[in-house]
Formats: structure tokens, sequence, C-alpha cells
């Protein structure tokens, strides 16, 4: 790699020819500060936060998208520099509405906080006329709130990055908007309610619909019994609502929270997994043996299945038939654990990493009490919220563990939060039934990483079995339309819908550009599943003494009448617009 030599702030550095000023400045322990940068997404220098004085230019030059070259000296803290981004700053909120004390963002939120470090408070200098913003509350997930919009264009690179291109920039000048293709609402076109959008806005110009209150309301019903149920994933992001490191697994204090905030039942969504993984493992192999259609792909992800249901219908006989985790676990409790508990009235809220749990909640085929399987899902960031507004110390509470019977699970539901965990997790099921021997190793390591998409082939009891994994939906493309052409000869296809999966998820808590642009916030968290999943005395789903369980009492075995009842749904093709 050419390196050259330049100086920022009279500091020598050498560093990578071509590079960007932007990733220079971290050479020398520097942050240019940046609105509408996001790497590899969304590098437009369109914003001008993030300005420097380049010795021999003209002007001030945009350093996230301007080239170091031999002998260039920067400056990024001089007066010039700081004046004009304070100028650009008093723009921008000339027509924002600033109403930060009640703005979900407020506290995290990088317009604020750049306002903050630059001394603007105010815009009365541009004070004028503002323009008819939108307001978009159509959708199951989320709010678009245009008042609160710097026009950065973040949301649209995310939007674009999953290959959907469902918003963008309309209008020009003055009256520039971001919102969907002929003004439509989010409700109206094939917005799959993924919300990447979301964790990558700066302001509060988006956010998941909020369902706190609809939370505290049945908590405060004697008339209800309300169970919770997290995640995997959940464990190692929610203690980033707390100040903690990225990756820090905050499972004990997770659980001691949810109890003091009332619910009658603390549940881990992990039982369910590793009930997914039963069911899917069955569905996997009599496919394999009984000429079912294949290669068959996971269930898991409610933005996946929407997506596959608006843009590519045709396939859907391709979809195992398995409810989500979420769904598995809502529907067990209002049948089986009810019944065997004695108990009526339950409500079931689940904690998710994703906004698209809250589209999937109302579903159709979702019922299998006769009632909704889930009642309320929350995001990482709700849960947040609701600890923060019960008063609850969460960094200084004790460790405290899941009930039983739907607080056990495996470590490989534990790994389903990142992308390749359903994958690796089925496969030492499948592998295990296949061959009737105990695996020596458990690891699948060809299936793990954060790659887009990963294929791994595997020699078992005679069969080849040939998998693959993709995450992110510009990935979920390559993949299916190999299947639609018939050239896909895998047998068995994990998709999640956010980069990196569940890990990633719109519901996650949401971090500056920077942590997304330097930070590897998916790898920290992923690592944190592993370490997990590798301490945990039980790794293999079928080991799951819940499970067996179940299965004993209710279930009678994977892929039964009862079953089928339950566990499994069924999938529409969904018109691209309304």
């Amino acid at each position: 790699m050419e390196m050259v030599n330049i100086k920022i702030n009279g500091t020598p550095l050498s560093v990578p020819n071509g590079i960007s000023i932007l990733e220079a400045a971290r050479y020398a322990g520097i942050e240019i500060p940046t609105l509408c940068y996001l790497k590899d997404i969304n590098e437009i220098g369109a914003c001008r936060i993030c300005v420097v004085e380049v010795k021999g230019a003209r002007s001030l030059v945009t350093a996230c998208v301007y080239p170091v070259n031999e002998g260039m000296e920067v400056f990024t803290n001089t007066e010039k520099v700081r004046k004009s981004r304070r100028h650009t700053l008093e723009l921008v909120l000339s027509n924002h509405r600033k109403e930060c004390l009640s703005c979900v963002r407020s506290g995290n939120c990088e317009l604020q906080k750049l306002c903050k470090d630059y001394g603007v408070a105010d815009a009365d200098y541009f004070k004028g006329a503002m323009p008819a913003f939108t307001f978009d509350d159509s959708a199951a997930h989320m709010i678009r709130d245009n008042s609160k919009c710097v026009l950065c264009r973040r949301c649209v690179a995310a939007c674009n990055e999953q290959g959907l291109g469902i918003i963008g920039a309309n209008a020009r000048g003055f009256d520039t908007q971001i919102s969907c293709a002929f003004e439509k609402n989010l409700a109206d076109v094939s917005c799959v309610s993924c919300g990447q959008c979301i964790v990558h806005c700066p302001t509060g110009a988006l956010k998941e619909k909020d369902d706190t209150d609809k939370v505290i309301a049945a908590i405060n019903d004697p008339e209800k019994f309300v169970v919770v149920q997290t995640a995997p994933s959940i464990r190692v992001t929610l203690g980033e609502c707390f100040g903690n490191p990225v990756g820090t697994n905050v499972e004990g204090k997770m659980v001691a929270a949810l109890r003091r905030l009332g619910f009658d039942k603390v549940f881990d969504t992990d039982f369910a997994a590793d009930l997914t993984i039963l069911e899917e493992s069955n569905e996997l192999l009599e496919r394999i043996t009984k000429g079912g259609t294949l290669p068959m792909i996971t269930s898991c992800s409610p933005g996946w299945i929407k997506y596959c249901e608006y843009y590519y219908p045709d396939q859907l006989d391709h979809l195992s038939t398995c409810k989500s985790p979420q769904q598995m676990f809502g529907a067990t409790v209002k049948t089986w654990y009810a019944k065997k508990m004695g108990i009526e009235n339950i409500v079931v809220v689940s904690i998710m990493p994703c906004t698209a749990k809250k589209f999937e909640v109302g579903r159709d085929d979702q019922n299998a009490a006769g009632v909704a399987d889930v009642d309320i899902a929350l995001t990482t960031r709700e849960l947040g919220r609701l600890i923060d507004g019960a008063g609850i110390r969460f960094n200084d509470l004790e460790d405290e563990k899941f009930d039983e019977l739907l607080g056990e699970s495996t470590g490989a539901a534990v790994i389903f939060g990142t992308t390749g965990g359903v994958m690796e997790a089925a496969l030492r099921t499948a592998v295990e039934k296949l061959t009737g021997e105990t695996l020596a190793a458990l690891e699948f390591t060809d299936v793990r990483g954060l790659e887009g998409v990963k294929e791994a082939s595997y020699e078992v009891a005679g069969l080849t079995v040939k998998v693959a994994i993709a995450s992110g939906l510009k990935n979920a493309k390559i993949i299916m339309d190999k299947v639609r052409a018939g050239e896909a000869d895998y047998q068995f296809i994990e998709i999640m819908c956010c980069p990196g999966g569940c890990i990633n998820g719109g519901g996650q808590p949401v971090q500056p550009a920077v942590e997304h642009n330097f930070g590897n916030l998916a790898a920290k968290r992923a690592a944190a599943l592993y370490a997990q999943d590798e301490a945990m005395p039980l790794r293999k789903s079928h080991d799951s003494p819940a499970v067996k369980a179940a299965y004993e009492e209710f279930f009678g075995e994977p892929g039964s009448h009862t079953a089928h009842e339950v566990l499994h749904t069924s999938y529409v093709a969904r018109p691209m617009y309304k």
C-alpha cells in the first residue's frame, strides 16, 4: 500500500494514499464532525459540517470525500472552519422544529450535540418561512416527522443499501423533503419495516411507534397476567442504552429490570429459538428425504418474509412454514403454558431488536389460541426508555435469572442473534439427527462472520448438504435471483433482513454515525453472543429440557399435527403498491 506524508494541525503523519481527510485525521486522534456521512453508504459531502482548511486550496473542502496526497497540510479547527460549521448549523436549525425536551432523541441527537459543541442555540438570524412538512404515521412500525429532518439523506442511503429505494428526495430547493415516490404513505408502498432508516437517522425525524404505554397499562391491570420475552440479541445491546460499552452482555441486569417493571413472568425467547430449530430441522429433513421444495429458507426474520412476499411472491413455497421464535413463544405460552399453569387472560410482550416485529404481531395466521400469539412488541430502545422512566438504576442491579420453564435455553438459541447463527444452530441438530452420533465439535465456523453472503458444504451421513447465508436484503436478492433462476443448488438458506443479523436490527440502540463508520458495532455484539454460547452447559437445541418437556406434554414430536397447528404459519403474495 502506497503511503503519503501529510500534516494535520501541524502533526506529521504517514497515511495510505487516497484515503479521505476524515479517515486520515483519525490517525492523528482527531474526530472531524460529520452529519451526512456514512462510510461506504452515504459519502456525498452534502452537509458541509466536516469542512476543513487545506493549505493552498481556494476554499474549505469537505473532509469526508476529499482525498489526501503527498505533502498536504490540513487544519481542522481554525476560526474559519468553526465559523463555517456554526453558520451551517444555524441554517439547518432555521427550518427545524426545535422540540428537544420532548423529542425521543434528546440527549442522543447528533444535531443537538453539534449545536452544543459549536455554541449554536438558535437561528434567529435566518428565521422566516417554514416548509409544509409531512407527517406519516401510516405504517405499523414507525413515524416519519419531516419537521425534524435535516436532509442528510442517510435514511435514503440505508434504504438503498437494503436494495429497496422506498424513499428519496422529492421536490427541490426550499420545498425538498424525504418521502416515498408520488408522496405515497409508507403503508402504501413495499416498505418491509426493517427500520434501518431509523437507526441511521441523526435526529428525531424517524422513530419507531412507541408502545410502552400499552405495556404499562397491561401491567397495571389486575385482570391480566403479563409475561415478557427477550430476543437473543437484546442481552448484548440493551446495555448501550445505559452507557455500557458496545458488546456488553447485561442479561442478568435485564432480567432484574424487567421484574422491577412489574411483569408477572420474565422469559427468554431463546426457549422458542430452540423450539424453532427442532421444527425447522425436522421440516428440512422431510423436504430432503421426501422430495419437498428445496432449497428451504429460514422464516425467523419478519422483514425478510415481508420482502419475499413483495419481491419474490412466486418463491414463497421455499420458505419454512415455521413461525418466528417471537411468534412460537407467544403461541406456546397461550396454549401449552396457559393450560399447564391454569392461567387465563395472558398478555405476551416481546422485547425485540426489530421494528418489523411490530408488523409481525398483526399478521394473519398468527393466532394459535384464537387470539394474537403476541400482543405487544417493543424495541430495545423502547425497553431502555421504559426502564429509565420507571426510575430503575439499571447499572446498579444485581444479576437475576429468567423464570422457569420458558426461561431455559441453549447456546444454539443465543447465536440466533447474529447472521449465520440460525444456520449453525440448525446444523448442530440436523447433523446429529442424520448421523445418530454426538458431534465432537459444535462450531460450524464456515457459516460465521459478517460477510453479506456466505456458502458452505458438508458431507453428512452420505448426503452433501450445501447451505447459504445472506444478511441484508441487497444480499438476499443475490441469493433469491439464483433460486428463481434455478441456479441455487443449496438445500438450506438462512436469510436475515438486517446487515449482520438481529444484532444490527432496526430496533437496536441508536449509535452516532462515527460508531457505524469506525466502531465495528456488529462484530462486538456478535462476539458477545458467541462467548455466551461457548460458556453454556447445553449448546444444542434438542438438548433443551424445556423443549423436551413441551414435546412430551403437548406437541408430541416435531412436525406433529399439534405442532403444525400451533407453531407453523402461512404467507401471502403482496402487491407492490396499493
